[in-house]
């Protein structure tokens, strides 16, 4: 299991069009992976959990990915949310 926070550097922040790309990019590896802000902890492959998540730039949140492919996962993932 790996873990990481990561800082979300994207212009608009998490909106609808940004959480659907984020769980297409989540949805390719087989590892589960958790995206935690606050006390609230989602699924990131599912759109609807995501879209529970306030995240405007600057927020922080943690990524937590379990599984086979892991490193490459969060680093994906990573490379989405700090892409400006």
């Amino acid at each position: 299991m790996v873990k990481k926070t990561i800082t979300v550097e994207l212009e608009t922040g998490l909106e609808a069009r940004p959480i659907a790309m984020l769980v297409q990019v989540a949805s390719q590896y087989d590892s589960k992976i958790y995206m935690e802000t606050g006390n609230t902890r989602v699924n990131a492959k599912s759109i609807m959990g995501m879209m529970t998540l306030v995240l405007p730039v600057g927020q922080e949140i943690t990524v937590t990915a379990d599984g086979a492919d892991e490193e490459k996962a969060l680093a994906e993932i990573e490379a989405y949310l700090t892409a400006k």
